[in-house]
């Protein structure tokens, strides 16, 4: 396995999300140049993307581009511009049930603007591309843990189905085009400088302003809940390490990543209740459109290519994110 390069330049598009920060940050600081790109939409708090780039901002390897993936001359210009080695493609629509009001913004970036990172990687070659998927696409796969050689043609939700045509796609340009590219499926990822419409993001602000908390299907539901450094750490181990070929020719890989160690929605509530010192007005409503019962990670691949596994437990990642939390709202 090939350490960590960084005489590389890695391009992050949605550089100014979640993860994309924290990768980022990671990179940097280990001396790497990155160059970060992101439409800053406001699906969520702009200011929240703000106050990431501020940050990375402060590292003089550290670039930004604003520009949207949906715009081919955008993402062909930052090609053209920095060439990069390595591509992170990270920038997507987020959100299961925002894709049931809005599909459009998924067609848009989540599949034009993926068609668009490949043809960039196809006409300004790259060693690797590197790109999200999620657990979403195993849909209501009942066959837990979820391998990824489980089947996932019955996705439940717009935003599965995207995260499913970026693999297809990807396979077809790592075959035609000999791009190195890995997916990776992410499972409920968290943590500090998170996304305000994840789940346990949306619960602390309820809980800190006394207000009810919604909990799905009676809050029989589990999820395997990945804290955002044992991602990273699992990224970097990736990054310069493609894909062999396999008995195709074609050098494409895709992994799991989560805790594999799915957690009872109702046990996660009670940890961030302990963490925050509140205990949380409940409103119990049915399963929504395009939720899962459970998300369970097989992370055997992982293990054996790089010898890592995301092992965070759930109240040491929930105590640091209610830290920041506090700290970031100025909330005692």
């Amino acid at each position: 396995m090939n350490p960590l390069n960084t005489d590389k330049i890695y391009l992050i598009t949605g550089g100014a999300g979640f993860i994309g920060f924290h990768l980022s940050k990671s990179l940097l600081e280990k001396g790497a140049r990155v160059i970060g790109f992101d439409n800053l939409n406001d699906y969520y708090e702009v200011s929240l993307k703000r106050d990431r780039l501020e940050i990375l901002k402060g590292y003089e390897n550290y670039t930004f581009i604003k520009g949207d993936l949906s715009d081919k001359r955008d993402v062909f210009r930052l090609f053209q511009e920095y060439h990069p080695h390595i591509v992170v493609n990270l920038g997507a629509q987020a959100g299961v049930r925002y894709s049931i009001d809005d599909p459009d913004a998924y067609m848009r970036s989540n599949v034009m603007g993926f068609f668009h990172i490949l043809e960039g990687c196809r006409y300004f070659p790259v060693e690797h591309l590197v790109y999200a998927s999620s657990s979403s696409v195993y849909g209501g796969n009942e066959k837990v843990p979820f391998s990824v050689e489980d089947k996932v043609d019955e996705p439940v939700s717009l935003y599965a189905a995207t995260k499913k045509s970026n693999e297809l796609t990807a396979y077809a340009y790592s075959t035609l085009y000999r791009i190195p590219s890995t997916g990776l499926r992410f499972f409920t990822v968290y943590g500090p400088f998170g996304r305000p419409d994840m789940a346990y993001y949306k619960f602390t602000n309820k809980i800190m302003n006394d207000e009810p908390i919604q909990i799905y299907n009676k809050g029989d539901m589990y999820r395997d809940f990945t804290y955002i450094d044992d991602i990273v750490k699992g990224m970097e181990n990736i990054l310069c390490n493609p894909p062999e070929k396999n008995s195709k020719g074609c050098r494409y890989k895709v992994y799991n990543i989560g805790n594999n160690k799915p957690e009872k929605l109702m046990d996660f509530i009670e940890t961030l209740e302990k963490c925050l010192g509140k205990t949380a007005v409940k409103e119990f409503l049915p399963m929504q459109p395009g939720d899962v019962y459970q998300t369970y990670a097989d992370v055997e691949d992982l293990q054996k290519d790089f010898g890592f596994k995301p092992d965070t437990p759930i109240d040491e990642g929930l105590g640091k994110f209610v830290e920041w939390y506090r700290e970031y709202y100025g909330k005692a």
